[in-house]
């Protein structure tokens, strides 16, 4: 397209930085925004203008210029799902898997979830940081920007507030923004088996009000279906956590229609995620209380899922679709956005657009965060990657390869460090 100097969007004072000679996917409204031959203007932690490089002054005296050199400028990846820490590895029952044993042979001899959490318990505080300071350092070179972690691999108190305390540490000590949630209704621990009500009063009297008085997490995750919790029980979970003040959000009709979903969206959740065996009537749930549908195609491949979320109607009734990692050690330990944009398309019949704006601003919204995140906007954060690529699709196109130049949160230079 062609820039034409905009009178009513001058270039602002009190300017710190400019990108130039960029081209720009603002990825506004959820639509690549497309700008050519274009400028990005930061003053301090937020953007400050967006616009044709005709619109730039003649010179700039204090302002720090970088010359993108053609580049193209998009938002920081927001991946709006994952279970980051994590104890042990699951590559073993990956090779069980793939000789034939079953999911449900894996987890009866000790595997599975069961595993994880006994070596997440077992860990210290500190290793478990070391560990997920890792993965966060490498997300980092993969254009994420911003990372929901999700606790549930502790399923008793002092566990969980391990795992929630590391992704408070995280946010201190890594570039990325983190936000935090509480799935303690995960799974059914071994000393509740049987007893799944009783894990659940577990979680609603003696976990939620310690989670909330170590504030760090800020939203609260369970999972709805039948080899989890069902629809009352996670009822009263929510009702206890908005009681409380959090957020709320639910894994929902990942491997059957459990009706957790139109609960969820009726309770006024953030986003439902999983979803390929959600119902047209869930559907119309989600699009009547404004709840963000989140795709989660690793999972899907590496269990070899079939049954694809309906996203069909998910356009139909004008529902965000968001996508993210779901990084995890036994469904998907995918540490990078760019294959599972490529798994969306493929998999899910995204288009390049739509899978690019599921990792922008629809993962902001995932989180409640598209206020500040998600898209290149005059009053959001500066958050926003620099990549050698002919054309954002490219990001969805190509794979094993990363074409990323630089990394930018809240204004500075986050990757490569100098």
């Amino acid at each position: 397209m062609t820039n034409i100097p905009d009178s009513s969007n001058p270039f602002p004072e009190n300017v710190d930085q400019v990108f130039t000679h960029c081209r720009v996917a603002t990825m506004a409204k959820g639509n690549y925004g497309i700008m050519e031959n274009a400028a990005l203007a930061v003053s301090g932690k937020t953007i400050a203008w967006v616009g044709p490089m005709d619109a730039l002054p003649e010179t700039f005296e204090t302002i720090q210029v970088t010359d993108c050199r053609n580049h193209w400028i998009l938002p920081g990846f927001v991946d709006c799902h994952t279970h980051l820490v994590w104890a042990g590895s699951r590559a073993r029952e990956f090779e069980m898997r793939l000789a034939g044993v079953s999911y449900a042979e894996i987890a009866k001899a000790g595997g599975g979830i069961v595993s994880t959490v006994k070596a997440t318990r077992a860990a210290a505080e500190d290793t478990l940081f070391d560990l997920a300071s890792r993965r966060m350092s490498h997300l980092l070179t993969q254009g994420i920007t911003t990372v929901e972690i999700k606790s549930g691999y502790g399923l008793d108190l002092e566990s969980e507030l391990k795992m929630l305390a590391v992704a408070g540490r995280l946010n201190k000590a890594c570039p990325q923004h983190v936000t935090a949630t509480f799935l303690g209704a995960h799974a059914i621990p071994l000393e509740f088996s049987g007893r799944a009500d009783a894990y659940i009063k577990e979680v609603i009297e003696v976990m939620l009000p310690r989670v909330k008085a170590q504030g760090i997490a800020t939203a609260v995750d369970a999972f709805c279906e039948t080899i989890a919790f069902f629809r009352e029980q996670i009822r009263q979970v929510f009702e206890k956590a908005k009681d409380l003040g959090f957020a709320v959000k639910l894994h929902a009709e990942q491997l059957s229609d459990s009706g957790g979903t139109a609960l969820a969206a009726e309770m006024g959740a953030l986003s439902c995620d999983h979803l390929e065996y959600l119902s047209v009537d869930g559907a119309e749930k989600m699009a009547e209380h404004g709840t963000v549908a989140v795709l989660l195609p690793g999972a899907f491949y590496y269990l070899k899922e079939t049954k694809v979320p309906p996203v069909a109607v998910f356009r139909q009734l004008d529902i965000p679709m968001a996508v993210a990692t779901d990084l995890n050690p036994g469904s998907s330990p995918v540490l990078s956005m760019t294959p599972v944009l490529n798994m969306a398309c493929l998999l899910f019949g995204l288009t390049c657009e739509e899978a690019l704006a599921g990792a922008t601003l629809h993962g902001a919204a995932a989180l409640g965060l598209a206020d500040c995140k998600g898209s290149l906007e005059p009053g959001k954060d500066a958050d926003f990657v620099i990549w050698d690529v002919d054309t954002p699709a490219d990001l969805c196109y190509l794979t094993g390869i990363t074409p990323l130049k630089q990394v930018v949160i809240q204004g500075k230079t986050a990757y490569p460090q100098g």
